[in-house]
């Protein structure tokens, strides 16, 4: 058997290292495979990048130009398809497409004139069956239900031309009549793809995993580093794209308004994030590994997460794994990770009902480091990539 991932990245990124992930366990298994992306440099010995930085730059330029997002991209597809036609794969993996890495109607063509090869498609967000967007809760947007038009997001993808009812139409076509799996992390998001063109496709759900040998309870000096009297209750926020989406604002609301035995500790900031906080939060840019990040959530009282628009977010996971309860909006997948041993879910933008659940937690303390490693014992990395290889229809082989 042989197996091709298809992806933007491989090896960076959380979809790029589920790849990676993926391809280091079928190698185990004694299975050829090999990762096809776009983006980044990698190391990993499966990848096969089929265009430059600067042709990547030029293919985005291309997209917001012409508004035709995911259909650009032709000579690097082309020499994918090459590349498809000499390796024969049994099963093509398809990951994020829209990282301006493919042209759909090429690869999908393709795929078409080749029933004998099983396409699997784990969706990380819900690009695959709208016009142009990836998420669209804040917008409380449901085109994409009926037949995208007008789009909200459309400034972002296209400079000049909205084409999200054409995208949209060209993609159900051409996604139409495949031997397609879709896979999601998250029950909601497969609760999406059923409402969606693709609902007569198979579902699986398949959630994402983190490495339990880095995400645990750690010792820390991370009080001491930062200079936080043990009497200050520590609020945590992890995010590497901060701004409205994910809660910033809740963030900068919560500064303003909590006592001074709190303190707001965000990581994942970056110079312009910096510039939006009040001074009494503490702003990290970044970490030195994830050793570092385990550390600083093993010093946090309760993780927040005020996310807005979210498929299954790693952070949760993270948090919990290091013994850290969890406190996050009811949002996308997020509350399907928090279970009544280790956090709890309030209703997205109640921050009324956010800052009582804060001050709940803090004076009874429902939450405890077993708790939360009860629940983490299913977060195991692992055991998510295995149920890929068991997709595959491959039997699994105890190589570690």
């Amino acid at each position: 058997m042989k197996i091709v991932q298809m992806n933007a990245t491989c090896g960076t990124g959380s979809t790029g290292k589920i790849c990676s992930a993926i391809a280091a366990l079928l190698d185990r298994n004694g299975v050829e495979n090999y990762v096809f992306y776009s983006s980044d440099k990698s190391s990993d010995p499966h990848g096969k990048r089929f265009l430059s930085k600067r042709a990547l730059k030029l293919q985005a330029v291309f997209s917001r130009v012409l508004g035709n997002y995911g259909f650009n991209t032709r000579c690097a597809t082309r020499r994918i398809l090459k590349k498809l036609d000499e390796t024969s794969p049994d099963i093509v993996h398809l990951h994020n497409l829209h990282g301006h890495n493919v042209n759909l109607t090429l690869l999908f063509r393709y795929f078409k004139k080749h029933p004998e090869i099983k396409i699997i498609w784990t969706f990380h967000d819900c690009w695959a069956f709208t016009g142009y967007c990836t998420h669209f809760v804040m917008d409380k947007c449901d085109k994409w239900m009926h037949g995208c038009h007008d789009c909200p997001q459309r400034k972002k993808y296209s400079w000049f031309f909205d084409r999200s009812h054409t995208l949209y139409r060209r993609k159900k076509e051409l996604f139409a009549g495949l031997d397609l799996t879709v896979v999601t992390p998250s029950e909601w998001l497969a609760g999406l793809v059923k409402q969606s063109f693709l609902k007569d496709s198979p579902v699986k759900v398949i959630n994402n995993g983190i490495d339990l040998t880095v995400f645990q309870p750690r010792k820390s000096n991370f009080r001491e580093k930062h200079n936080i009297p043990e009497d200050k209750y520590i609020l945590l926020g992890v995010a590497f794209d901060w701004g409205e989406r994910k809660g910033l604002d809740v963030f900068v609301d919560l500064a303003h308004s909590l006592p001074r035995d709190y303190q707001i500790v965000l990581v994942g900031t970056n110079g312009e994030t910096d510039r939006q906080l009040p001074n009494n939060i503490i702003s990290i840019h970044r970490t030195k590994n994830q050793t570092e990040l385990a550390e600083i959530y093993s010093a946090a009282d309760l993780f927040v997460n005020p996310t807005r628009e979210e498929n299954y977010p790693t952070v949760n996971m993270e948090s919990i794994a290091c013994g850290t309860p969890v406190l996050t909006f009811r949002t996308g997948g997020s509350p399907e990770i928090v279970d009544e041993r280790c956090g709890c879910v309030v209703d997205c933008d109640d921050i009324k009902a956010l800052k009582a659940c804060i001050a709940d937690i803090r004076a009874n303390k429902p939450f405890d480091t077993t708790g939360c490693l009860e629940r983490s014992a299913s977060f195991d990395a692992n055991d998510k990539f295995a149920e890929y290889i068991k997709l595959y229809n491959i039997r699994m082989e105890d190589k570690k």
